[in-house]
């Protein structure tokens, strides 16, 4: 080997050294800067937490107590109802306009539309006949197809009951 040789790898083995030298303090520094950020929370995971360790009952004495026991099941009232269809509204509007308003404003599956014409011959049979089909369905003679709440098994007879009157009246 000659003596310029000698000097290159010289060289050349200190630069490598300085940049393994390098990428081993690039290593710690991230080390101890991830250590740092806090752990990303799932919402998921968030949400089991909470339902793990959510109190199973409460404790209510006295007067205060009884108020607090009568908060406490007015909000779980409100929670159940929440938690029906539609947030549980009992507006005909919005339960039509979500659900209804495909098959009765086109007539898809010979469904009445929204006019004296569409409904007359269905009120002639009652408001609780109506209320019964909406609940549990019907087909018609002439094929016509009604599912069973419309298709959305969520909705209460009360929604059903309040959509159908508000039906009712739009068709006059």
């Amino acid at each position: 080997m000659r003596n310029y040789d000698l000097e290159f790898l010289k060289r050349f083995s200190m630069v490598i050294g300085f940049l393994g030298l390098v990428t081993v303090g690039l290593i710690i520094g991230a080390y101890f800067l991830s250590k740092t950020i806090p752990p990303e929370v799932s919402p998921v995971a968030a949400k089991q937490l909470e339902a793990r360790i959510t109190p199973v009952g409460a404790v209510y004495a006295g007067s205060t107590g009884a108020a607090a026991q009568a908060a406490a099941a007015a909000a779980a009232a409100a929670a159940q109802a929440a938690q029906g269809a539609y947030g549980g509204t009992l507006d005909g509007k919005t339960v039509f306009d979500q659900l209804c308003t495909a098959c009765h404003t086109a007539g898809i599956g010979n469904a009445p539309k929204l006019d004296a014409a569409g409904f007359g011959a269905r009120l002639s049979k009652g408001k609780d006949t109506l209320y019964k089909h909406a609940i549990e369905g019907f087909t018609g003679p002439d094929g016509g197809v009604m599912p069973p709440k419309g298709g959305n098994a969520g909705l209460s007879e009360a929604q059903i009951h309040a959509t159908v009157d508000w039906m009712l009246e739009q068709s006059k």
